[in-house]
């Protein structure tokens, strides 16, 4: 079958099928058992293990899966079932374990939508649940500023909490495709920064014109989390925090059975210019 990748090494379209992709000029992809592609080639591969670590993509897919941050996932949807037509081409560039990748594929699938979905992410562990996810899509180890996808052929683009690789996502979009672009906002998690530290800051909010793409709307998605048990840990860890936190403060979470915690998001909403 046709697949939404080219090849890494020479840009032609990759063909799938159930053990590997293959393109015409010889060049050839295994799948991995879980259903993933390894689509970054060594000479862009900058460490052993890049991306996310097991550890954090563990924590990070046991917390979403109980659904803490379903508004945010349900606000994707809806964006993603207002900005598609009959038939469209998803990518999800940082698409981690997977969790707002599947909730956008069924909204779609479930409205009768024809849907050709792929994902990529520079961390294994979380391509490998991600695929688990969405047996129908296709995902892959890749990085986002070296996108293996062919130019213009993307109808929506989804970057949640990723890296923002703007002329990559220039390029496979097609004109009047969609870009939904996740931040946080300047109060998200503020209580578990108000543990971590002893002076946090909230974060900051922009809204920030990129060439080449026309500014539709901000769509703000807010909402109160009481965390408690294991959950409080595995939220610390899927967060930045968990690498730059002090002892005492990492001490302090520790010590709480629970948090009340905001959950502030902005989903940033761009049409891609022709």
């Amino acid at each position: 079958m046709v697949s939404l990748f080219c090849c890494p090494l020479c840009a032609a379209p990759l063909e799938r099928n159930q053990r590997a992709y293959t393109c015409p000029n010889g060049h050839c992809f295994d799948v991995a058992r879980e259903g993933y592609v390894h689509l970054l080639p060594a000479n862009r591969k900058h460490s052993k293990a890049p991306g996310d670590d097991k550890g954090m993509v563990t924590a990070r897919n046991r917390f979403l899966s109980k659904d803490y941050y379903a508004p945010l996932r349900q606000a994707l949807c809806a964006l993603a079932l207002d900005h598609t037509g009959g038939s469209a081409a998803v990518l999800d560039s940082g698409c981690g374990e997977g969790y707002y990748t599947a909730g956008i594929y069924a909204a779609l699938t479930g409205a009768g939508r024809t849907v050709a979905l792929a994902g990529i992410d520079l961390s294994k562990p979380s391509v490998r649940l991600a695929a688990k996810r969405v047996p129908a899509g296709e995902f892959a180890v890749a990085s986002a500023y070296h996108l293996p996808v062919a130019d213009r052929s993307v109808d929506l683009l989804l970057n949640c909490f990723s890296p923002l690789a703007l002329e990559e996502f220039r390029r496979v979009l097609r004109p009047g495709g969609t870009f939904l672009y996740v931040v946080p906002a300047a109060s998200h998690l503020w209580e578990l920064k108000q543990v971590l530290y002893d002076r946090p800051y909230p974060n900051q909010e922009q809204e920030i014109p990129y060439e080449g793409f026309a500014y539709e709307t901000v769509v703000p998605v807010d909402t109160r989390l009481e965390v408690a048990g294991e959950d409080l840990p595995d939220l610390f860890q899927m967060t930045p925090y968990y690498w730059k936190t002090p002892k005492e403060g990492a001490q302090r979470l520790a010590a709480l059975e629970g948090l009340t915690v905001q959950a502030s998001f902005r989903i940033h909403v761009f049409r891609r210019e022709g």
